[in-house]
């Protein structure tokens, strides 16, 4: 669960229960501090590797790993060398997607949504928390316009005039947002191909790009999600279809690319973090150990892992699923129901992860970690 007070903790590493250090609050931080993180080049440091680091992508032999303070790590060997990029921001990376061997994408705190055209080796801003903001304002404001009018076309309408209240409401709370800066960190973003994308974040934050990043909409208004909880992750499963999971056992599906989203049920109520596929089956993981399996989407059954610690991400190959849980949790399996805890003789959570020849690169506490795999 993502708790948010006073000065916001660090969104992704609260959500996997690294730690509460104490990040970019819009109550907490000043405008200009955020505007220096934005703009701020990452501190180049020779043991980068050790740093915490959230997420990884492969494209064959070359891998590229995000995460604190702006750093991005790049291997051409499957992770036996590591070297830091230079990058122009160093607020923390939460998330990295890889299209093709050359272009890629990264999310992170401040509304950050970056691009690299080079297979991760330089990196360019495409968004912050600032036009993200302008651009939540300016959906929102249009919805009261239209609403507005049709409550005018029909004044005797009250589940219209109550529609209008609502509209208005999200309106007002996306201005103050704009006079208080970009403090909503974005978690995740997926590309359907280098033109059609989404990213999202806290807050119930979607956006939407059909044109390589060069505009962006706000797209959290499609989304049944009234209370905006927190947007964690986003999949392809191999259907075509799109799922969104989040806090409170939210999970979304798109059969259409995105444009339309219907909410499922789930049968559990607290936070998913991470959302995937193995051998044609969706597993939909979260907190205490909460594991469910689904062939279609729509149905869930728990699977019982036989551990309570949350689960914070997974890998997949084509003969192994690893789910990546809290305080150094691999859980291993072949058939996605059975599972074997591999030992990696750490302590540490890992929340994302690539497979590599004879087992995995893992993305975490304490930076990047070499695992075995097991062989049944």
């Amino acid at each position: 669960m993502i708790i948010i007070g006073n000065s916001m903790a660090s969104i992704r590493s609260l959500i996997h229960c690294f730690a509460l250090a104490v990040l970019c609050g819009s109550h907490g931080v000043s405008a200009e501090a955020i505007a220096d993180r934005l703009n701020t080049p990452a501190f180049m440091s020779s043991h980068a590797e050790q740093r915490l680091m959230l997420d990884i992508t492969a494209q064959g032999h070359q891998l590229v790993a995000v995460g604190d303070h702006g750093i991005v790590l790049r291997s051409t060997d499957q992770g036996q060398h590591w070297q830091q990029q230079a990058t122009p921001f160093s607020v923390m990376l939460t998330s990295i997607f890889s299209t093709d061997q050359q272009h890629a994408w990264l999310t992170g705190h401040d509304g950050l949504l970056a691009v690299s055209h080079d297979g991760g080796v330089s990196w360019t801003p495409s968004l912050d928390g600032h036009q993200i903001n302008q651009l939540r304002l300016q959906r929102l404001q249009a919805n009261v316009s239209a609403l507005k009018a049709r409550v005018d076309a029909e004044p005797e309408n009250a589940l219209l005039a109550e529609q209008l209240d609502d509209a208005a409401w999200y309106a007002d709370d996306a201005a103050m947002a704009v006079e208080e800066g970009p403090s909503i960190p974005l978690l995740d973003v997926w590309f359907a191909n280098r033109q059609r994308g989404f990213a999202l974040g806290a807050y119930g934050l979607l956006l939407k790009t059909d044109d390589g990043g060069e505009n962006w909409v706000y797209w959290g208004d499609r989304l049944e999600n009234p209370d905006n909880f927190h947007l964690h992750a986003i999949r392809l499963d191999h259907r075509g279809y799109l799922y969104i999971a989040g806090e409170a056992g939210l999970l979304f599906r798109s059969v259409d690319g995105g444009e339309r989203w219907t909410r499922i049920v789930t049968p559990y109520d607290g936070s998913f973090f991470s959302i995937t596929e193995f051998q044609q089956q969706l597993f939909l993981m979260g907190l205490r150990g909460h594991l469910y399996r689904s062939e279609d989407g729509l149905d869930w059954q728990a699977v019982n892992t036989g551990d309570k610690a949350t689960l914070l991400g997974a890998v997949v190959d084509a003969q192994k699923l690893l789910l990546l849980g809290q305080g150094g949790l691999l859980l291993q399996s072949s058939d996605g129901q059975h599972f074997t805890r591999l030992d990696s003789g750490e302590r540490r959570s890992m929340s994302a992860g690539v497979a590599v020849d004879g087992g995995y690169i893992l993305a975490g506490e304490g930076g990047l970690l070499s695992v075995e795999s097991e062989h049944e």
